[in-house]
């Protein structure tokens, strides 16, 4: 790693994994990413990210009990939550973004991360 911050995305989706990787690094984060919530819990003790994307929809354990346990590990990261489903239906987080998304929709987000 760089030694910029770190972004965790947690997604199975290899192009959502491309998009969010290149429109992190424009804003200046390093980025680990995790297929499945179980590879991110097994990272927590090499990891300590300042933003984490989870998507709701993952294999094996749910996007909602990863994004409670990224919350417990790390609170103060600033959560966002993604996926196809109405953000109506997301988890408390501190940001939502619905898919599809673009570059400025993540770049609102990070601005948010900044502050």
């Amino acid at each position: 790693m760089s030694g910029r911050p770190l972004a965790l995305i947690v997604e199975d989706a290899a192009d959502q994994v491309a998009l969010l990787r290149r429109y992190l690094d424009r804003e200046g984060l390093d980025v680990f990413v995790a297929v499945d919530a179980e590879s991110a819990i097994a990272a927590f003790g090499d990891i300590d990210p300042v933003v984490a994307v989870i998507d709701l929809h993952l294999p094996g354990i749910t996007g909602r009990e990863c994004a409670r346990r990224v919350q417990e590990r790390f609170p103060d990261c600033f959560l966002v939550i993604s996926s196809v489903l109405d953000a109506t239906d997301y988890p408390s987080a501190d940001a939502a973004l619905p898919k599809p998304f673009t570059g400025a929709h993540v770049h609102a987000i990070i601005e948010q991360v900044r502050r």
